[in-house]
């Protein structure tokens, strides 16, 4: 059984929005090297561990890997806090023409 205390251990003080760091870390949270990806991992690898020893060990780097969850998804809302539409739609703007200028750039070098 666990207890949850409703605070960061590491408390998340993002002084100012910035959409364009936001888009960066929310990689962090899914995908294949993602931290809910670990946590998943982790706590479904205890059921087919052979050395009950251990079992505690996988579940609770899976719990830790939740908490990871909590931080990011902490640092991802004060980085978009309060932002404009205007705001928004101008940082989806430039994250597009960066990703054009990433794929022309391997373009050329795959040529």
């Amino acid at each position: 059984m666990w207890s949850y205390d409703k605070r960061l251990i590491h408390p998340v003080k993002v002084k100012k929005p910035d959409p364009m760091s936001a888009s960066i870390i929310i990689t962090q949270l899914g995908g294949p090297h993602g931290e809910l990806g670990a946590a998943t991992r982790y706590l479904q690898q205890r059921y087919s561990m052979p050395y009950g020893e251990l079992i505690g060990i996988l579940t609770d780097v899976g719990t830790e890997e939740l908490a990871h969850i909590e931080m990011i998804s902490a640092i991802i809302y004060q980085l978009t806090r309060n932002l404009s539409e205007e705001e928004i739609n101008k940082n989806q703007t430039l994250l597009e023409e960066k990703k054009k200028k990433r794929e022309n750039a391997q373009k050329a070098m795959s040529i």
